[in-house]
């Protein structure tokens, strides 16, 4: 058994990789500010430390094996209004949280990067040997921290592994996508089953793809769990691994749509919007280097069940919204019965 530090392990999938790590045995710390993440996000049996990764120092210590690292602002529009917030956040709290490794001496890291590095490619599939070149904050933000834990390796000898995702979805078991604000496709498209929205905007219907619009590549977060368990057993002292995490396939956004209308068995009304600008026709990662490197292989690359697992947890999440709704209202009545009694 191992003892983990999982930043950001409140939220979407740093929640998802600390159940993993529980339920493989090890002993897991979550350390979260809850500015994006949620409480009762934190996988049962994980101990909680309200933080910032900035005072990472004040609780890392020498019993920790290692570190995964999930806290980060990843919001793109965000980030262009106010770029400051994710470099200083991003950027200068992993530079603290290096820090704190260094001097507890805990010296593997696996670190939660993404496909937004690479900006917008001429060539897919994407390979870890592409051009990176970011088109928005939040990207250079990570690219940025994939290059300071690259010298980190050479010059300190850290064991590291920055893990570049794609579009993550899905859930598993108590853990799931609750961001504010959302801005994820199949979360979005779910919402509007729910009732919750009125329609899905598709944003442009003309691309030079099937069906005219964007095709993107989906990975369900437990294959992407299992994936950051294997690259901390890989990491190798003084050397920085960078891999791809996708199914090395994509799906329109037109198929997402119509998937959750059958899975759901609800009308998904949509509405064609003009394209956003940088948004590439096609994104679709090669994962080659994970299936060597780590011996990776996703087994849940199917996107009805990808959908299937992130419906249950939404209907379950706004059934207990609903109740809870329901219990204050009680509450209050109580309250003013009470009050005209007295």
């Amino acid at each position: 058994m191992s003892k983990y530090l999982v930043t950001g392990g409140a939220g979407y999938v740093g929640s998802v990789v600390g159940a993993h790590l529980l339920r493989a045995g090890h002993e897991v710390t979550v350390l979260d500010d809850l500015s994006t993440g949620f409480r009762e996000g934190v996988p049962a049996g994980a101990e909680f430390v309200e933080g910032r990764i900035q005072d990472a120092a004040k609780w890392l210590d020498p019993t920790y094996d290692g570190v995964l690292h999930f806290a980060a602002f990843s919001q793109v529009g965000e980030s262009v209004v106010h770029p400051e917030k994710y470099w200083e956040n991003n950027v200068g709290g992993t530079m603290a949280l290096l820090a704190a490794m260094r001097e507890a001496g805990v010296r593997r890291l696996v670190f939660s990067s993404t496909a937004a590095t690479y900006g917008e490619p001429d060539v897919v599939p994407i390979v870890e040997s592409a051009p990176t070149a970011p088109t928005n904050p939040y990207g250079a933000s990570k690219l940025a921290v994939d290059h300071m834990i690259g010298g980190e390796c050479r010059a300190h000898g850290l064991a590291a592994a920055s893990l570049r995702y794609f579009n993550v979805a899905g859930a598993y078991g108590d853990c799931g996508e609750r961001h504010d604000p959302e801005s994820h496709l199949i979360p979005l498209v779910l919402r509007v089953a729910l009732g919750r929205r009125e329609a899905i905007s598709v944003y442009g219907d003309d691309y030079p793809t099937p069906d005219g619009t964007c095709i993107r590549d989906y990975i369900h977060v437990a294959d992407l769990a299992e994936a950051h368990l294997l690259a901390m057993d890989r990491v190798t002292p003084g050397e920085h691994l960078i891999c791809n995490l996708g199914n090395g396939s994509g799906f329109s956004v037109r198929e997402v749509v119509e998937t959750v209308r059958r899975v759901t068995g609800h009308p998904v009304p949509e509405t064609v919007a003009p394209r956003r600008g940088g948004d590439p026709a096609v994104l679709v990662a090669s994962a080659e280097t994970a299936r060597e490197k780590l011996g990776w292989t996703p087994s849940r690359a199917d996107l009805a069940g990808i959908i299937t697992d992130a419906w249950d947890f939404a209907r379950r999440i706004q059934g207990q919204a609903q109740g809870q709704a329901q219990g204050q209202a009680q509450g209050r009545a109580q309250a003013q019965g009470q009050g005209r009694e007295s």
